[in-house]
């Protein structure tokens, strides 16, 4: 079960972290899918999505996907993660993320974050990533 819904966490991070990437299309239990229309800035040459904007997509969707199930808290911080391109990612089209958390422990969350171009089921990378998470004492 969820602690919070989409649009509190869209509000949460607007005061926390307005520079964010992305727009949250929907949380699940220990999911989260998010979108990002790509604009001329997201691209390297070749008219491809760059790397770190879709490494920086999904590390939102994994923060996003925990947020939804621990509650509102900004100190929740990237500590590992690692990203594996698979196909080239189309500068034409939205990238679209899919996140879910693997472990929530007291103290780590551990995800995957699969990318995908609007329109293709094929992923386009894999993203890992561990979170530390602060003592809720």
């Amino acid at each position: 079960m969820t602690v919070m819904t989409a649009a509190a966490i869209e509000d949460f991070l607007d005061e926390v972290f307005p520079q964010r990437t992305g727009t949250i299309e929907g949380v699940d239990e220990m999911r989260a899918t998010m979108s990002l229309a790509i604009e001329d800035e997201h691209l390297r040459p070749g008219a491809s999505v760059s790397g770190p904007t879709l490494m920086g997509l999904a590390d939102v969707c994994l923060y996003v996907a925990i947020l939804a199930q621990i509650g509102p808290e900004p100190m929740a911080v990237t500590s590992d993660l690692h990203c594996r391109f698979l196909r080239r990612p189309r500068g034409d089209r939205d990238v679209i993320a899919n996140a879910h958390i693997l472990k929530l422990g007291r103290r780590l969350a551990v995800g995957e974050v699969q990318l995908f171009s609007a329109g293709d089921e094929r992923p386009m990378a894999l993203v890992t990533a561990t979170y530390a998470l602060p003592d809720s004492d």
